[in-house]
């Protein structure tokens, strides 16, 4: 019986198989391969020699292999960049995200939503314009303008210093994906909303928020990473040593003739944990965001 199966199956594919026809083999991607795992070696090695360099000691950092472990790894590295005013360095950096962040993704957000909803007003044809120019504005051509409009406020060497300017630079970039975002969402949504005598504010925190999660999510993750690594702003707009965030606090690891590198490394590797730590919470929404209309 299952011989009679199985030659009835065969004949059945036979059947089934145009004639003249040849069977498709895939062929592996050699070159494809190839350049993946160079590439994830381009990726990985300095993030390694990053982590086992963060333990070895400055004398013997100097000469030990740089891509073997530490034969004697220790902790001290770790120890000084806690015992020099880390965590101090890491709060204004938590603030300076924190405070320019929030405000910068709901005005975006609400900005994109009236772009989006009631776009046919000449001052939101402006306005959209106006976003889309600080695109095409570098940041660095701004930042003698942005000095003297800090001195003149007043804020000068506070933490408001770099608040208000990093939330101006995240804005219009925040607004482009945010608005593209609501636009793909189907207009008898907002009609159905409207026709049950839902209010604008509560069709955006019922409806639109929802629908564009992984966008402000994406948006929200890529604007903290920028921020928290940002050096230009607290190089130019702070001077105490009370003031500092993380990246300009590196320079406390640089002497006059000689840098501590291993200590550096350890205050990288501190510095990088939190955004790990955003990744990983927010990983899913963040790569639906990336993602999202390959689909289409």
């Amino acid at each position: 019986m299952t011989t009679t199966l199985a030659k009835n199956t065969s004949q059945a594919a036979a059947r089934h198989t145009a004639p003249g026809t040849k069977r498709v083999t895939r062929r592996p991607n050699w070159l494809g391969g190839a350049v993946a795992w160079f590439w994830l070696a381009v990726v990985v090695v300095p993030i390694y020699w990053i982590v086992i360099t963060s333990f070895k000691s400055q004398s013997n950092y100097y000469v030990e292999n740089p891509l073997l472990p530490p034969a004697e790894p220790t902790l001290d590295n770790y120890r000084l960049v806690i015992e020099s005013d880390f965590i101090r360095y890491f709060i204004n950096s938590v603030v300076v995200t924190v405070g320019a962040v929030a405000p910068a993704v709901a005005v975006s957000f609400m900005a994109a939503y009236a772009i989006v909803r009631s776009g046919r007003g000449r001052f939101l044809r402006w306005t959209n314009s106006a976003f889309l120019m600080g695109l095409a504005i570098p940041h660095q051509a701004t930042i003698i303008p942005i000095y003297l409009i800090i001195i003149r406020l007043g804020l000068y060497d506070t933490p408001m210093a770099l608040i208000l300017p990093s939330i101006a630079f995240a804005i219009p970039l925040s607004v482009l994906i945010l608005s593209n975002f609501i636009r793909d969402v189907p207009k008898e949504l907002f009609e159905s909303m409207r026709l049950d005598g839902a209010s604008e504010l509560r069709t955006l925190w019922n409806l639109a928020l929802p629908l564009t999660r992984p966008a402000v999510v994406t948006v929200t993750i890529y604007n903290a990473l920028t921020i928290w690594n940002g050096f230009l702003l607290p190089l130019i707009l702070t001077q105490s040593p009370e003031q500092r965030t993380l990246p300009l606090a590196l320079w406390t690891f640089q002497g006059q003739y000689s840098i501590n590198v291993p200590a550096v490394l350890a205050s990288v590797v501190l510095t990088s944990v939190p955004i790990l730590i955003l990744y990983v919470v927010g990983r899913r929404q963040l790569l639906a965001g990336l993602t999202a209309g390959f689909g289409k």
